[in-house]
């Protein structure tokens, strides 16, 4: 019964709206008092549409923020290796620095292992005979004298560093030309100075070289740097003790001095 009215009121309003002209502002006025009604009822399909825009932005801004964290790692991760890269670059530079300082023919090397026992200092270089390196050849880096080659295969050779304590080298302070022993104490920090006289003029801060006594290191290369000197009256020698000018436990890259007249097994030729 109720569908019979709406549909007879609808067919009286449309018949209205065609033969009296003053249904026209009826209309608009009808359309006005709607309106507002209309925005309600619409409201609840804006505020969903929002909600969604809402939560689709939340989604891709979750996903923006975990893209650019990646990121982030990615080049935190560049710019240590670029810093690597820089400071290998400057260890590269000093070393053919000290190479231009040197008169022996030189070979550059990198340290590819280190022996893992405390009481040994010794490591590894990707040098052997094949590229020409032997027995008894000295070693270097950027700051002086790091050891000496002890052992060696086709392709690799095996270093003692100056600091072991079964190693000795000659020097010479490089003021007044005061020459002596070095040995190795099993730190990398430090090294001593035996049978030196009570009487020996001997300083803190003196440069101690190689002496180039033995034949096995050429004469002018730093080694040490003299940091303690202990005169005991009731003792005929003074304990001397110097830091090491190499880089010991840093460096990576060294150079292993070629004698001018040396053979394959470092024996000097007569």
């Amino acid at each position: 019964m109720l569908f019979v009215v709406l549909v007879l009121m609808a067919l009286l309003l449309i018949l209205a709206d065609l033969n009296w002209p003053r249904m026209r502002d009826t209309r608009a006025y009808l359309s006005l008092v709607i309106t507002p009604l209309q925005w309600l009822a619409d409201v609840p399909g804006r505020v969903a549409d929002e909600l969604s825009d809402v939560l689709v932005d939340r989604s891709t801004l979750l996903k923006e923020n975990e893209r650019l964290k990646s990121e982030a790692l990615l080049l935190e991760r560049r710019v240590q290796q670029i810093a690597a890269l820089t400071a290998e670059n400057i260890r590269l530079r000093e070393l053919l620095d000290g190479q231009e300082r040197v008169e022996d023919e030189v070979m550059l090397s990198e340290l590819i292992g280190v022996n893992p026992d405390p009481f040994l200092h010794q490591v590894i270089l990707n040098r052997g005979t094949e590229d020409g390196a032997y027995i008894g050849q000295a070693v270097l880096d950027a700051g002086g004298v790091t050891g000496q080659v002890v052992d060696t295969t086709h392709y690799t050779s095996r270093v003692m560093l100056i600091t072991d304590a079964r190693h000795a080298i000659p020097v010479e302070i490089n003021r007044n030309g005061f020459r002596a022993i070095a040995l190795g104490k099993g730190t990398y920090e430090e090294i001593e100075l035996e049978h030196v006289p009570d009487t020996a003029d001997v300083r803190e801060g003196d440069l101690l070289i190689s002496s180039g006594l033995g034949g096995r290191f050429p004469r002018g290369y730093p080694v040490a740097v003299v940091t303690g000197v202990l005169r005991d009256p009731g003792r005929p020698f003074s304990m001397v003790t110097a830091k090491p000018t190499a880089r010991l436990d840093k460096s990576r890259h060294l150079l292993l001095v070629q004698a001018r007249h040396g053979t394959a097994d470092g024996v000097v030729d007569e």
